[in-house]
């Protein structure tokens, strides 16, 4: 094999970068192409057939294991998944022997997983890694009766510059937008962590935490009340005085899940 040909899945700019630049220091991969979604990872991957393509996990619309499904499975390139920390995932990932890496990316970590594909495509090996995907797709479309689901996230570990906190989500308060990460408003502090709303909503107990505007979440047990603004809007209080902008189209759902928790 000459140069490795790989392509790029990502929805966030950042971890796309993060991704290229770890590549660079490596003269024998040619990064082919990019994509910012499911959408375009499919048609980018069957016109370009790349040796191995780091395919984000969790993508809104189609996610990456929905995009592996769209290929030919004898066809697939080698993957290394890029995920937030998904204990369920990582699991997947281990069993059928396939590599992973977990976001925010360390550069140690990524090195040697790009050197173990290398290898792989190198030697019979890659057949077998093919194969493993291949179940691993099956195995997703047609899962065990028995096999429990997963579990809402209960804990979340967060980076901080001298540590890393371990904060339940029932201390959460509130969660918002903050460019490529979501910031999380718990025990009177701000913690940013790299991970889009959209995929923290799709791993938080949805009898728990409820969208009230496409830049924020909101813990139901911290709401104090939902009170009416200027030209018709409306606002989410909470227990603290924080008032959040509530979005027309999501006051009944955020009515009924407060409904619920009081009930």
């Amino acid at each position: 094999m000459s140069s490795l040909r790989v392509v790029i899945v990502d929805d966030e700019p950042m971890a796309r970068r993060g991704i290229r630049q770890l590549l660079a220091l490596h003269d024998d991969v040619e990064i082919v192409g990019e994509a910012r979604n499911g959408k375009e990872a499919v048609r980018l991957l069957k016109s370009l057939a790349p040796d191995l393509v780091f395919l984000d996990v969790q993508m809104p619309e189609l996610d990456g294991f929905a995009v592996l499904g769209e290929l030919d499975a004898e066809r697939l390139p080698a993957v290394i998944f890029v995920t937030a920390y998904d204990t369920f995932a990582v699991r997947a990932f281990e069993l059928h022997a396939l590599d992973y890496l977990v976001k925010p990316l360390h550069e140690q970590r990524f090195h040697d997983a790009l050197s173990r594909a290398r290898d792989r495509l190198r030697s019979k090996e890659a057949l077998a890694l093919a194969r493993r995907l291949s179940r691993l797709l099956a195995d997703r479309a047609q899962p065990d009766a028995d096999e429990a689901a997963p579990q809402p996230l209960r804990r979340l570990v967060i980076a901080t510059s001298s540590a890393h906190l371990i904060l339940d989500v029932a201390e959460i308060d509130w969660i918002e937008a903050d460019d490529y990460y979501a910031a999380i408003h718990a025990r009177g502090r701000r913690h940013l962590v790299r991970e889009s709303l959209a995929s923290l909503e799709g791993r938080l107990d949805r009898s728990q935490f409820v969208r009230v505007h496409r830049s924020a979440i909101v813990n139901v047990a911290r709401v104090r009340e939902i009170r009416a603004q200027a030209a018709g809007e409306s606002g989410v209080v909470l227990r603290d005085g924080t008032e959040i902008p509530l979005s027309r189209r999501r006051r009944e759902q955020v009515a009924q899940a407060m409904r619920r928790f009081a009930g």
